[in-house]
């Protein structure tokens, strides 16, 4: 179920590339979608004969219902055959095989050592443009076995 308290649309933006992203306004609210995922990511043709895909993302709002690590999805498995762990039918992808690791140390319980902004107290491990920090997840690394951090 849907449920809008005003006017603000749903965004979706083309990237330069074929990737199309889907953002839900702070206002969005779709009833149980966090339940059991926090977004999804998949393609679709764009011609008849399918000759060309497109890939996207839909998220809902991070902000107010649950964080999104979609991307990396994305990039590593963006038609459903690429980077994934375990079964076709239930794939680990890259940052969904790191659940709960953001820095080195991760443990259960334990997002792991992050950096502290001094002004908001908040965690991040990652400087984004416009002095911007992120808290983005590990992602599982093939070539040692093991969720690779930023910090």
């Amino acid at each position: 179920m849907l449920a809008e308290s005003s006017t603000q649309p749903m965004t979706f933006q083309y990237h330069n590339g074929p990737l199309l992203h889907g953002d839900s306004p702070s206002t969005l609210f779709v009833e149980g979608f966090c339940m059991s995922s926090c977004g999804t990511h998949g393609s679709t043709n764009i011609s008849k004969q399918g000759l060309k895909k497109f890939t996207y993302i839909w998220i809902g709002n991070s902000e107010t219902q649950c964080p999104a690590s979609l991307l990396a999805g994305t990039v590593t498995n963006p038609y459903g055959n690429g980077y994934f762990q375990g079964p076709k039918e239930a794939p680990l992808e890259a940052a969904s095989a790191c659940p709960g690791v953001y820095g080195k140390g991760a443990y259960p319980g334990y997002a792991g050592d992050l950096l502290v902004d001094p002004t908001t107290g908040a965690s991040y491990n990652a400087n984004g443009t416009n002095k911007r920090k992120y808290l983005l997840p590990a992602l599982y690394d093939p070539t040692t076995s093991s969720c690779s951090t930023l910090v």
